[in-house]
């Protein structure tokens, strides 16, 4: 088990003396990726192997890839209606099941993954995303970010807002609205078919992660053209728990399926940043004719203009969705200044002078 992090406190502290009586608890979990999938589906492995370290045993996890349940996008129905006991999944896949649930996974032009955690775990995203579930039997917890995520890998390059007109890109959640804003195509493609269709033109773009996943996945050998991010920020999955199971538990083994939940969603981002940056370092060697792109000001403007109408129209869609929208708004206001003196200033005023 990697990165356990000094897991033994729990066994001490977090379970007690009540677990030499304790039942064997057996739940199982479903995820989106495919079995074995580099970062996401082997987090999710982790994450069993942790829970049956924590409890010593007493809880064992059987999880099923998308090769054993055959629904990618079907995590949010299987927890809600207790088919399995616990999904991980992206939430802004689930915006059909609920358009509240988008705004958990990130937000175009928004928070970085350390400020989004920290608006998460500090500043009141955790109970609005668990306001928003309830309504559907189902608590949740973070699970893991990709950090940064680029803009996305185009068969063309995007030279000015017309070259997006009609473009068929696969991107979910607001990212994909604000394409549309812009007059592109948005859909939505399960991993373990996003090559096959670039490759075959049903699409004429797609986003994927960043290079902690993208080159693996060979999008370059159709699609050279690699943009720079804006869409998402921080991008965060998450594990979807079965209410009913949950408050059924004993508390020590609700408490241990949360914690190892953020713990092991720690340990993925971490695994995140260092992939993509070994990757980075080693793109151009190892691919030379991928060409990395910013989009053009007048691009990122209108993409812009397209998300700001987006969010008034979210504002005014339920008190719901206005109240997530004020909360991550002025948790973004705070949090963003310090960011700014801290991270921004080191990197301009320090960093780069010791090139």
């Amino acid at each position: 088990m990697k990165k356990i992090l000094g897991i033994a406190l729990a066994s001490a502290a977090l379970l007690g003396s009540s677990i030499a009586t304790a039942a064997e608890i057996e739940l199982k979990l479903a995820h989106t990726w495919p079995k074995g999938f580099p970062i996401f589906a082997t987090s999710v492995d982790d994450y069993a192997e942790m829970v049956g370290e924590m409890s010593d045993g007493r809880i064992e996890i059987k999880v099923d890839s998308r090769n054993k349940h055959k629904a990618a996008f079907g995590i949010f129905d299987f927890v809600k209606n207790g088919q399995y006991d616990i999904g991980q999944s992206a939430s802004y896949y689930y915006g059909g099941k609920d358009p509240d649930t988008l705004f958990f996974t990130t937000m175009p032009f928004g928070m970085t993954a350390l400020e989004q955690y920290a608006w998460f775990h500090e500043g009141g995203g955790l109970e609005l995303a668990n306001e928003v579930y309830a309504k559907h039997n189902i608590e949740v917890m973070t699970g893991g970010n990709t950090t940064m995520q680029m803009g996305g890998w185009f068969r063309d390059e995007i030279k000015s807002i017309e070259d997006l007109k009609g473009l068929k890109m696969r991107i979910p959640g607001f990212g994909g609205k604000v394409m549309a804003g812009v007059g592109a195509v948005p859909t939505n493609i399960p991993p373990g078919e996003l090559y096959q269709a670039l490759e075959r033109g049903t699409i004429d773009a797609l986003e994927w992660v960043g290079p902690s996943l993208d080159l693996r996945m060979g999008f370059h050998k159709i699609a050279p053209f690699y943009y720079t991010g804006w869409h998402e920020p921080s991008t965060e999955l998450m594990y979807f728990f079965n209410k009913e199971k949950m408050d059924s538990l004993p508390a020590w083994a609700s408490s241990i399926l949360l914690n190892a939940a953020k713990l092991t969603g720690f340990n993925m981002t971490l695994q995140s940043q260092h992939e993509s940056s070994e990757n980075w370092a080693a793109m151009k060697s190892e691919y030379p004719n991928i060409e990395v792109k910013n989009f053009p000001p007048e691009v990122i403007e209108a993409l812009r203009k397209s998300n700001n109408d987006l969010i008034t129209a979210e504002e005014s869609r339920s008190p719901l969705a206005a109240k997530i929208v004020a909360s991550q708004s002025d948790y973004l206001k705070k949090v963003r200044r310090w960011t700014e003196i801290g991270d921004w200033s080191y990197l301009s005023n320090v960093a780069n002078q010791a090139k």
